[in-house]
């Protein structure tokens, strides 16, 4: 199904002339009203989300006695939910308004964080009050991520998707900046009831930015009609792409076994050096200045156009020897300076994979592809959350970060050699009715 085309470039296309390359900048995505809107409302509400997810990790652990095993069930049953909403959350963003949808969607996160701070600040909560609402902020959050992703190219369109997730992610890391560091301290002071408030708060700006968008300026495909089977025939599409598997494959195992730093930092400021809740967000907030700098690099990196397959194996090779090498580091401080180039090849590896998977796809297939990218991204965490927590309790707060590296590297390598040996993947040309090969 072809992308939607409007206007003149619909009126080129139909001459049958040459479109001209689209002119790439670092910033290119913000000259589109909508998507500066829900830039605009995102940095709001994800400063509220990261100050919420160093509130919850920090109140999991004072109610379980430090506990790493009891951390680690709160992130598995948050992301436990992806193993069973988000590819049918896949078919509702290719049936439906996603915008609308996100409205919806938005309230109820802000709805979780509210019940969790009049928990908190009354004095109630148990820890079975922060697993249930764990469970429930996860099911939301199971559906809005695919839907989320999908919209981006909605929003901006095919040529600026690039640019686009690079400067997601950089928003998504400016956040993660500031808000441990805000979270610590507010912590201290007045104790993490009012951080899941001043969190409930924030998602306000993110549903001003939806409700003020332009729906007539959306680049929407038509929308897939309602049938039977549509969640088999999305599994179907990415069975028969062998590239697709295999690029899945390695985003489960480094994400799964990789990417637990909600259960790895807390862990490691408490019980390998004795820290308190500020300690947690000075290592978080080191990790996001890695992540913001590599999400800046990334976005300057889309002017150049498509990502590179050797770029996307590269990032993850380094990420898995930065953890080990945080992991093995004597001091707190040693360990935050490591986090800062293991931000930077994080976000390499995990923007390059995502823009990768949303430009190899049909447009009428983005959703449900999406839906199962981010169970495998996010629907490890269940599985790779315990473990972690287990290899912490049973060895040393540092193990988790070894191990979690050591499985990066052998996937990357052996993802590598596989998607090198195939020739890349396969990017459509569904604007002009083309296939092509391509190194990405």
């Amino acid at each position: 199904m072809p992308a939607y085309v409007g206007g003149a470039e619909s009126d080129q296309l139909d001459r049958g002339k040459a479109l001209p390359p689209p002119k790439r900048r670092m910033f290119g995505s913000l000259r589109v009203r909508n998507y500066r809107l829900y830039v605009s409302g995102q940095v709001v509400s994800l400063v509220g989300l990261w100050m919420q997810r160093v509130a919850q990790d920090w109140l999991v652990l004072e109610l379980s006695d430090g506990s790493p095993v009891a951390l680690g069930i709160a992130v598995a049953l948050q992301f436990a939910p992806t193993l069973f909403l988000s590819l049918w959350a896949g078919v509702l963003a290719d049936r439906m308004d996603k915008r609308k949808l996100l409205l919806v969607l938005e309230t109820g996160l802000g709805l979780c964080a509210l019940t969790l701070g009049l928990l908190d600040v009354t004095g109630v909560a148990e820890l079975w009050h922060v697993y249930l609402l764990c469970l429930l902020l996860g099911a939301v959050s199971a559906v809005e991520t695919p839907v989320r992703q999908s919209f981006v190219v909605e929003m901006v369109g095919r040529d600026q998707l690039t640019n686009a997730v690079a400067l997601n992610s950089m928003t998504f890391n400016l956040a993660r900046m500031v808000g441990p560091a805000v979270a610590g301290g507010l912590i201290i002071v007045v104790g993490t009831g009012w951080v899941f408030l001043i969190n409930a708060i924030s998602f306000v700006g993110v549903i001003t930015g939806l409700l003020m968008m332009n729906p007539r300026e959306l680049h929407r495909g038509d929308p897939v009609p309602r049938e039977k089977g549509q969640l088999r025939e999305g599994l179907r599409y990415v069975r028969h792409r062998a590239d697709l598997v295999i690029l899945l494959c390695l985003v489960f195992f480094i994400s799964t076994f990789g990417l637990n730093f909600a259960v790895t930092l807390a862990v490691l400021a408490r019980n390998a050096f004795g820290g308190d809740a500020d300690a947690y967000g000075l290592l978080s907030t080191l990790l996001a200045v890695g992540t913001l700098a590599g999400a800046t690099l990334a976005a300057k990196r889309s002017a150049k156009g498509k990502p590179r397959l050797r770029l996307l194996i590269v990032g993850a090779l380094a990420f898995g020897v930065l953890e080990i090498a945080a992991g093995l580091m004597p001091s707190i401080w040693l360990v935050g300076a490591t986090l800062i180039p293991l931000g930077v090849a994080m976000m390499t590896f995990t923007t390059t994979a995502n823009a990768t998977v949303q430009l190899a796809v049909a447009p009428a297939m983005r959703g449900r592809v999406m839906g199962l990218y981010m169970l495998v991204f996010l629907g490890g965490n269940p599985l790779g959350g315990p473990v972690m927590g287990w290899l912490a309790e049973h060895f040393t707060a540092r193990a988790p970060l070894v191990a979690g590296g050591v499985v990066s590297i052998v996937a990357a390598l052996v993802g590598g050699l596989v998607l090198a040996k195939r020739g890349g993947l396969t990017l459509p040309s569904y604007r002009l009715g083309l296939r092509r090969r391509a190194r990405v």
